[in-house]
């Protein structure tokens, strides 16, 4: 047996070591962040680093750009209801890709009025359940002046709700959009790091020709719309540019439902528009082509639905568009090819869940709430501060 001295020497050289170590991820986690560099091509190499940029990189990309599949995304943000679930489903009924695999959406869901037991059903669909914040906030002010730590507890906090009432596995928890698409400079990119993201698709861009999505280990050269906008590097985090549609006028619009000049309301005129516009991808840098929404653009119109559903419907008869996730076509970027873009078809997730009705009390209100999870209502209703809903976090 060691002595009381010696027994006492060994634990101060542990606690010593253990609290340097502690103050050293501490630093590391808290390390000012670099101001982002010139990128250059030969050090900012796939997977996991790619240059800002309007084309894809080398010879064979340049020289065969037809060749290059045209990747859409259909994402649609907020919270997701019974009535909107509805539209979900005929949007994407019977749509799949040349490969054979079937068409899946990207849905940034926000917490307040979202069924959960719906979002496990797109999840289960094989859609891409994305983050929007648990608040959505009270403005953009809000956002732009968001620093580290108030958006790491709206997107992790709303990741902790996502996994615990519509039992989406954390890993396939990959990209956020901030409301308003307001971000806050840096902070917005380094909290979705630290929490693991993959990617941010909050960002417009009106380049032409349209922009491809690329990682902030560099400076990033898109065009800064609604500022401020990072100019920090940080390593391995993906932007999906939030390529601008064009109106009828010719004003920039980063969401279908933002543009002030819409075509008049038919059939054929707006299929016509939303042609135009997917043609400046299609017939030129083959750049992804974005259709952001919200779903209450489609009771704007009377033949709104319609249209977007007939535009899906041509694109889907061409031999190389895939619409896909906008978690696939980072993966696309990671790994790009003429051709076939993806491998094989992603499997859909398996889950179980028991749909319960849930009458909350909102503590901050003292309002009741009624929202659906799955298998175990909270205690009270979920917010921030308190996402898993229990009543002792008050």
């Amino acid at each position: 047996m060691l002595d009381k001295t010696t027994a006492a020497v060994i634990l101060l050289i542990v606690f010593s070591a253990v609290l340097v170590q502690c103050e050293e991820n501490a630093t590391d986690s808290f390390l000012p962040l670099k101001k982002a560099g010139h990128c250059i091509s030969e050090k900012c190499q796939l997977p996991n680093c790619r240059c800002s940029g309007l084309r894809l990189p080398s010879a064979d990309f340049k020289e065969h750009v037809k060749e290059i599949p045209q990747l859409i995304t259909v994402t649609f943000d907020d919270a997701v209801n019974v009535i909107n679930y509805e539209q979900y489903q005929q949007v994407f009924d019977g749509l799949v890709n040349p490969d054979n695999c079937s068409v899946r959406g990207t849905f940034f869901v926000s917490h307040e009025y979202t069924d959960y037991t719906l979002v496990n059903a797109l999840y289960q669909q094989g859609h891409e359940i994305a983050l929007h914040s648990v608040t959505h906030g009270s403005g953009t002010d809000y956002w732009r002046e968001a620093d580290v730590q108030v958006l790491m507890a709206e997107f992790g906090q709303q990741i902790d709700m996502l996994v615990k009432f519509a039992k989406v596995n954390r890993k396939h928890i990959r990209g956020v959009r901030l409301p308003f698409l307001q971000i806050s400079g840096n902070n917005t990119y380094e909290a979705a790091k630290r929490l693991g993201l993959l990617y941010d698709s909050s960002w417009p861009s009106q380049r032409n020709p349209p922009m491809w999505p690329y990682t902030l280990d560099y400076r990033s050269t898109q065009d800064c719309q609604i500022g401020p906008c990072p100019n920090a590097a940080i390593p391995g985090f993906w932007v999906s540019p939030m390529v601008t549609w064009f109106d009828t006028v010719g004003y920039s619009c980063a969401m279908i439902d933002g543009c002030i000049f819409p075509p008049k309301d038919e059939v054929d005129t707006l299929f016509e528009w939303m042609v135009d516009n997917f043609k400046r991808h299609y017939d030129g840098n083959r750049a992804p082509f974005g259709m952001y929404l919200h779903a209450a653009w489609f009771q704007r119109g009377r033949h709104y639905f319609e249209a977007f559903r007939k535009f899906l419907l041509y694109v889907n008869t061409l031999p190389d568009v895939y619409l896909t996730t906008a978690s696939g076509v980072i993966h696309y970027m990671k790994h790009p090819t003429l051709g076939k873009p993806f491998p094989g078809c992603p499997k859909k997730p398996n889950t179980t869940c028991i749909k319960r009705n849930c009458g909350l009390r909102k503590m901050e209100t003292g309002e009741t709430r009624y929202m659906n999870v799955c298998d175990t209502c909270p205690s009270v209703y979920p917010w921030l501060g308190n996402a898993l809903g229990e009543t002792e976090h008050y």
